[in-house]
């Protein structure tokens, strides 16, 4: 199962364990919620998804990361429900027998399920007013520094 409705606690992800001793890499993505957003000031998120096809979806980009790089272990979490201010949103771990392998499935799998999936985010901020979140940056592989400043999800 990869969403929750439960908080995504940090502690979890910094001690799950290296599963096999061939990987010699674990890379960890933990998307967090920040306080600023279209320039106004976050309180809290929302997230909702069409839960059935979100879990399928996500266990397809999975397997597809496995069949595009040599990686051992993936595990991902997506919460769902109110996320406040700092609560990790997303946690993706990739782990391999080397880091470059494990930072490109990270990256294809952050970016297809924010792309991809269908789960949807309710931005709510300081002025009272609340907005379904829209991601404004490029694709993967194409950011550059100064394209990808401010932008996001």
């Amino acid at each position: 199962m990869y969403l929750t409705n439960t908080k995504i606690e940090e502690n979890s992800a910094i001690n799950f364990p290296l599963e096999e001793y061939h990987a010699g890499a674990a890379v960890l993505f933990l998307g967090k919620v920040r306080d600023h957003s279209q320039g106004k000031q976050v309180l809290y998120l929302e997230y909702e998804a069409y839960e059935a096809m979100a879990e399928q979806m996500i266990q397809e980009l999975i397997n597809k990361a496995k069949a595009l790089w040599p990686v051992d272990q993936v595990r991902v979490q997506h919460r769902l429900g109110k996320v406040g201010l700092g609560e990790i949103a997303v946690l993706i771990e990739v782990q391999s027998a080397h880091r470059d392998e494990a930072y490109q499935a990270s990256r294809f799998l952050i970016e297809e399920i924010k792309h991809k999936v269908p789960i949807w985010k309710k931005e709510y901020f300081a002025d009272g007013t609340s907005a379904w979140g829209v991601c404004r940056h490029e694709p993967a592989g194409t950011m550059q520094p100064s394209k990808s400043a401010g932008a996001g999800c």
